[in-house]
């Protein structure tokens, strides 16, 4: 089938972000019988569809099962990325989804709340969170938030975009879960891409595009597909050892075995930092190349990387530092000079602040273009619930990102020793 970008819906497999195709191969390899359960969470209460909007996308989910991965597409991701295996290679090629059997999505047109589960393989449903999550966010904004337009986004992107080189910012875009929609998307990296090559034409240096977690777009704009792992082969392998207190360890230790010194950027939130730092002991802070901070304190987590790794013996300096949480620019540059201080390498995944940042239609006076009331994006996320038969819970360093069964989340705080962060 034809990847070819269209102006709604998904229209490629690839239409998503690397970390579930990097995950899916590690899957195949350490855990190929696993069943898992993932549901939906809307944390933007207030933002809910319509019956118009859930028709829509009811239809639009039901289309993921006509895709298929297209041979030049395998062939360039081969190319891209050669630590993936010929055998999940050719395993990509023949694979398929089929909603019909494994989503189960709901509405009540009273309440308008939406439902959404998710069930079977581990490997074979670890492809949908991210194209249903977009889905969701454009049935929004096509058929109940309609006072907004695509026109501005490609100068906002690019005035970004600028900034962030010019600060010497190396970034990559993260937008695909949470964006507007398929075209406000290509919207931003073509802005993106500009901003790169017109500022370091101007003599910026020491940042820049570094690339984008979207595969599909990736490809079509010429950059590099980048991102390593998310928090689901954390939370998984958690709930498949029954062992929260060294589940960080065995799950950084199964990617090393699937992609040695490849892909080696460790996320540290999924149970909260200090669970994270008790099992990143010198052996894997010296092998990972860094981590990836994704809730909490940014600047503090800064300093206490860095504190870390000069105890078990590495030198920050060799190390870096991804920020993925919440970020603008200037935030960005504020992160970039603290981590710089610190000793540390700073880097950037930004997603919802650059393909879902847009002004209220009706708001804007006119006399200025771009400015005009904040249209809200949704806060949207879809999580693993069960995996191998039993729950999963996310902690995280944000009481409110905590995710899974309120008994479950209390039973892992008090088995880590953070009791007190009950809430």
């Amino acid at each position: 089938m034809s990847s070819l970008p269209a102006a709604e819906g998904i229209h490629s497999l690839f239409d998503t972000d690397l970390y579930k195709l990097t995950m899916q191969a590690a899957v195949l390899h350490h855990f190929p019988d696993v069943h898992v359960k993932y549901r939906f969470t809307n944390r933007t209460s207030d933002m809910k569809l319509n019956m118009e909007a859930y028709a829509w996308l009811e239809e639009q989910v039901m289309k993921l099962g006509e895709l298929r991965v297209s041979e030049e597409e395998v062939t360039w991701l081969g190319k891209t990325l050669p630590f993936l295996s010929k055998e999940y290679l050719a395993w990509l090629s023949d694979f398929e989804m089929d909603p019909r059997d494994q989503v189960r999505l709901s509405f009540d047109a009273d309440t308008r709340e939406l439902g959404c589960e998710i069930e079977g393989l581990w490997s074979d449903t670890i492809l949908y969170e991210v194209p249903i999550l977009a889905l969701i966010s454009e049935a929004y904004f096509k058929f109940v938030d309609t006072d907004w337009e695509h026109e501005g986004q490609y100068e906002r992107a690019y005035e970004k975009g600028r900034r962030l080189v010019e600060a010497g910012c190396a970034f990559s875009e993260f937008g695909t879960r949470r964006r507007r929609d398929h075209r406000t998307h290509e919207i931003v990296m073509r802005a993106l891409v500009d901003a790169d090559r017109d500022a370091k034409k101007d003599g910026a240096s020491g940042g820049g595009l570094s690339g984008t977690s979207n595969v599909h777009l990736a490809r079509k704009f010429g950059v590099v597909p980048v991102g390593t792992v998310a928090h689901e082969w954390f939370m998984a392998i958690a709930a498949i050892t029954d062992d929260y207190a060294h589940a960080n360890r065995r799950a950084l230790e199964l990617w090393r075995e699937t992609y040695a010194n490849e892909l080696s950027i460790a996320l540290t939130d999924t149970f909260g930092t200090d669970a994270f730092l008790d099992d990143f002991g010198r052996g894997l802070s010296a092998a990972f190349k860094g981590v990836r901070q994704d809730s909490g304190d940014p600047w503090g987590f800064v300093e206490r990387m860095c504190g870390h790794y000069r105890r078990v013996g590495v030198d920050p300096a060799e190390k870096v530092v991804v920020f993925s949480d919440a970020l603008t620019v200037e935030k960005a540059v504020s992160l970039k000079f603290h981590a710089e201080k610190c000793g540390i390498i700073p880097a950037f995944g930004i997603g919802t602040f650059l393909t879902n940042d847009f002004i209220v239609k009706s708001s804007s006076n006119g006399e200025r273009e771009g400015e005009g009331d904040a249209s809200k994006p949704m806060n949207i996320v879809i999580k693993l619930s069960e995996a191998g038969g039993r729950r999963c819970v996310k902690i995280s360093d944000d009481e409110k990102k905590f995710t899974g069964d309120p008994g479950r989340v209390r039973e892992v705080l008090d088995e880590l020793g953070l009791g007190e962060r009950r809430g």
